[in-house]
């Protein structure tokens, strides 16, 4: 775990509107920053930075964080990683825990030099090898789409390498996957004429290969091995250069090679990435719902292509949320995507994607297909595979609408199919009862709070009603008193993620950036709201002690209590 303080040092020195100005230019709007939305398209600028807060939030998607969150949200990279890459930023150094050590991070950095020098060579010997440059020209690969991939080439022969490292029995060779260590302790090449493709993690860094066989021979693709550098389940090739695409179509379209994200992106179908050797995986698509929220799986429409769908399908379900989509597009069987945008242009690939069978069609067309509907038996069986995958779904409205399909197609009643598949019932709660005053009363305390964190430490807890508000007031006051230095938005922000409170405190957060809060107005605004919380407290209490009274007499109450029924009296008094 990386310290607190740490993260609080982090962000005290990392400036927002530095940050993002240098992804996005902004433009001064009053006391905060606006441009057009990174996380989505928009023509007026929704999205808005406050250099006091620290914070940004676009008033269109409700894209809302600090500067670790716009990392991560830009990037598509995880939290860890996200406070590294600003860290470098600003010159600190993360406070490595037991599992990372010094020692493991230098032995990174060698691999990923390594890398580097081996990268730089394949491509030097691509410019050298007419057999490589005329196999990149009948695939119909540009100079520029080959230079935007970092393409490169391998060639024949057992020990290239040991021209660029002359050292060739370094153990960072084996480590980083270029070369194999046969029994005997003999080494060789792992790649020998293939055509090389760098796969890149979202800091442009070189943490693995693919290689694409030119003439004949097995295996076609051969990919780096899982290295301290790359694991297969986490890595998309072609992400970072899909970046920019994937937020102007807000949609992602992965397929299963590489060569097929090279193909759609020279014939401009930018927002195309691929798995690398392993199926989908959930943290392939939670990678790619932070960026966009569609996602359109592309494979190949024969037996293999469907099953690879299918465990797409199972993977993604528990990534899934109720604002986001994922589709299947199957092309006729003798095509890959490569092929078929080469034969039938952008237009006619797009249109594949366009019409692509959503999540919840594919899953229910699968499970039909292995059950017979036509008998008892196979209904049955519908709902029992069905099962698993409903228990998966975190999304309540999709997975109403499934249980409201499988009823339908399965005979049983939908309540049956909810107790069935051990799911809580979805009947509409009776409403609330309205609440005027009170929630507003909150509301605007846990504005003020979050504009001055230190007033939290002030709060009556006891006083609070029970509004959606008393439980962030509470963990914004238990945070503040253990830790005063923790009393800045952005570190409060820090310290909510993942929790309950999390999303209330971005509404009110949001909230803050149309009013300009004059200080000495907030703190009498506070002042005044704690004299309401103190009153209607009061009133509780004379109105709780006045019933007992009226059951009991007043003999009935204790010696505190009937003073303090008394003093609550008199006050009445002396305001009616």
């Amino acid at each position: 775990m990386i310290p607190e303080s740490f993260i609080q040092d982090l962000l005290a020195r990392v400036d927002i509107v530095d940050l993002v100005d240098s992804y996005v230019p902004l433009k001064k709007a009053g006391a905060n920053y606006a441009a057009c939305c990174p996380f989505h398209n928009e023509k007026t600028p929704s999205f808005t930075v406050s250099p006091s807060k620290q914070f940004y939030h676009c008033f269109g998607c409700g894209a809302h964080g600090t500067a670790i969150g716009f990392v991560m949200e830009y990037q598509g990279i995880g939290f860890v990683d996200a406070v590294k890459e600003l860290a470098s930023r600003v010159g600190m150094t993360v406070p490595e825990n037991d599992s990372f050590s010094p020692q493991e991070h230098g032995r990174t950095r060698s691999l990923i030099d390594v890398m580097a020098r081996a990268a730089a060579y394949y491509k030097e010997q691509l410019k050298r090898s007419p057999k490589a440059v005329e196999y990149c020209k009948k695939r119909g690969v540009t100079g520029e789409i080959a230079a935007r991939y970092g393409m490169g080439y391998a060639p024949d022969g057992w020990q290239n390498l040991q021209a660029v490292f002359p050292d060739y029995n370094a153990e960072t060779l084996k480590a980083a996957g270029l070369v194999i260590e046969n029994e005997a302790g003999h080494r060789y090449d792992r790649f020998r004429d293939r055509l090389m493709i760098p796969i890149v993690n979202p800091k442009g860094e070189i943490i693995a290969f693919g290689g694409r066989v030119i003439d004949q021979g097995e295996p076609k693709y051969l990919n780096s091995p899982e290295t301290p550098l790359f694991e297969k389940g986490r890595e998309l090739f072609g992400l970072p250069q899909a970046r920019q695409a994937l937020r102007e179509t807000d949609t992602a379209i992965v397929t299963e090679g590489y060569m097929d994200v090279i193909a759609l992106a020279q014939h401009g179908v930018g927002n195309a990435v691929a798995t690398l050797g392993t199926a989908t995986t959930p943290t392939h698509v939670q990678k790619l719902l932070r960026q966009v929220d569609r996602i359109v799986f592309c494979f190949d429409g024969d037996n293999a292509g469907r099953k690879a769908a299918w465990r797409a399908l199972e993977n993604a379900l528990e990534a899934l949320a109720d604002n986001k989509r994922i589709g299947f597009a199957f092309l006729p069987a003798e095509h890959d995507p490569d092929s078929y945008v080469r034969e039938f242009g952008k237009t006619g690939f797009e249109r594949q994607i366009t019409q692509a069978t959503p999540l919840s069609d594919f899953l229910l067309r699968e499970l039909g297909n292995r059950c017979d509907l036509t008998s008892a038996e196979g209904k049955a069986q519908l709902i029992y595979e069905a099962k698993p995958l409903l228990l998966k779904l975190p999304t309540p409205l999709l997975r109403l609408q499934l249980v409201k399909r499988l009823a339908e197609a399965s005979g049983f009643a939908q309540a049956e199919v909810e107790r069935l598949c051990e799911l809580r019932s979805y009947a509409p709660a009776a409403p609330p009862k309205a609440r005027r005053s009170a929630p507003s009363l909150t509301r605007n305390l846990l504005r003020i709070v979050l504009h001055r964190p230190e007033l939290a430490a002030q709060l009556p807890g006891e006083l609070l009603p029970d509004t959606p508000e008393r439980a962030p007031l509470l963990r914004i006051q238990q945070l503040v008193q253990a830790d005063p230095a923790a009393g800045r938005y952005a570190v409060l922000r820090e310290r909510l993620r993942g929790q309950p409170e999390e999303a209330a405190i971005e509404g009110a957060a949001s909230e803050l950036l149309g009013l300009p809060f004059d200080e000495d107005e907030a703190l009498a605004e506070f002042r005044g709201s704690l004299d309401k919380l103190a009153a209607a407290g009061h009133k509780r209490e004379f109105e709780a002690l006045q019933a007992k009274a009226q059951q009991f007499g007043v003999a009935g109450l204790s010696a505190t209590e009937k003073q303090t029924y008394i003093r609550l009296l008199s006050s009445r008094g002396n305001h009616s």
